[in-house]
């Protein structure tokens, strides 16, 4: 998926993807929610990827769980015009007082990203909603 300029004017917005959604983004387009299509396709949004979902990639890659090669992932960030958004001690302080609605620790730094942050994030993981304060996008 390459971003084209949107039909449709608007607001920009911040955008954080979820890792889910970079893969689907760049494995099978056609299966991200509409909403979350459009968000991606309007050039006047930025889009975010969290430094925590680069290791979750090549963590998952060198366990044999991906297929997302280092060099499809960077082709991935350019192609979809992704800025790369480090993760802080201050987004890691926000996992102090996050309720244990989701497991996975990956999912959980995103989200105390997105909270401190103050960004939507793009994912079709339902549990990302359970979140007070986190907004989704899909």
């Amino acid at each position: 998926m390459r971003r084209m300029p949107s039909s449709r004017g608007g607001i920009s917005v911040r955008l954080l993807l979820d890792t889910v959604a970079l893969i689907l983004a760049v494995e099978s387009p056609e299966s991200l929610g509409k909403r979350a299509r459009a968000a991606l396709e309007n050039s006047s949004n930025t889009l975010e990827l969290s430094a925590i979902s680069l290791s979750e990639i090549a963590i998952k890659n060198a366990r044999g769980k991906l297929r997302l090669s280092e060099d499809l992932t960077r082709q991935a960030v350019q192609a979809l015009g992704l800025r790369i958004l480090p993760y802080t001690a201050e987004h890691a302080f926000g996992l102090f007082t996050l309720p244990p609605h989701h497991a996975d620790p990956f999912d959980r730094q995103i989200i105390a990203q997105a909270l401190a942050e103050s960004i939507p994030i793009v994912t079709c993981d339902q549990a990302f909603g359970l979140y007070r304060g986190v907004k989704v996008i899909w």
